[in-house]
């Protein structure tokens, strides 16, 4: 594995999260060690499921000084990255099916001042990685059909998530920009620690975070220490 990429990082979605008190959830996400805030955008075309749009994320902006992680599961995708960009999104991701010109797409998020990247279905080939690599900034890989929280891992993830970070590493070794790598679907502890040695870095979770708050009920303390835990001796 590469190492410039090691730093292991949790990335709650939100979309687990209580929305009736959605600027604290975040505020204790990020304390308890949260490296992004993942943001969950759903059309009820492209997946079936509507959830959220700009709106939501300006008003989370303000609230948390870690980046803010736009997964756009819309299409077509062209005419949010612009409205994603100014309510305050650092990475910008989509899925290659959902826009006819990939590449102009990817450029658009850059164009826009955010990180961009490509979202692979679970029957998704990474074969379009091969012609845009210089300009993605993250490679989520779906460990679950995208359009619902709360979801069974698929365990074939595990190799392509190998087969992935081969195609980051070679390109950052030909002078290549760094690439994170993320897993988004199902992920909890006792799976997190497989996907690590395969090669991902940046690990979402929904349920498996919102779900397990501390005692107090005031934080999510125990579970990140939890999912770090099984990450240290890797």
């Amino acid at each position: 594995m590469n190492k410039s990429m090691q730093k292991y990082c949790i990335a709650p979605s939100i979309l687990s999260a209580d929305f009736a008190r959605l600027g604290e959830e975040v505020r204790s996400v990020e304390a308890a060690g949260a490296g992004f805030i993942h943001f969950d955008v759903m059309d009820n075309h492209y997946v079936p499921n509507l959830t959220i749009g700009p709106l939501v994320c300006k008003a989370i902006r303000p609230h948390v000084k870690i980046p803010i992680d736009v997964h756009l599961m819309v299409s077509p995708v062209d005419s949010l990255i612009g409205d994603f960009a100014k309510a305050g999104a650092d990475y910008i991701t989509f899925h290659p099916e959902a826009t006819q010109h990939i590449d102009r797409s990817l450029q658009l998020v850059k164009d826009a001042g955010c990180k961009a990247g490509l979202v692979f279905n679970p029957a998704t080939p990474l074969e379009y990685l091969d012609w845009v690599m210089g300009k993605i900034d993250m490679v989520l890989l779906m460990s679950v059909n995208p359009g619902f929280g709360g979801q069974a891992f698929i365990p074939g993830t595990i190799e392509k998530v190998r087969v992935a970070r081969q195609k980051i590493d070679a390109h950052i070794a030909r002078g290549g920009q760094p690439i994170r790598l993320q897993v988004d679907g199902g992920i909890k502890t006792d799976n997190i620690a497989a996907l690590a040695v395969a090669g991902a870095d940046t690990f979402v979770a929904g349920s498996a975070v919102f779900g397990a708050p501390d005692a107090d009920g005031k934080g999510y303390t125990t579970v990140f220490k939890k999912f770090m835990d099984s990450l240290r001796d890797l």
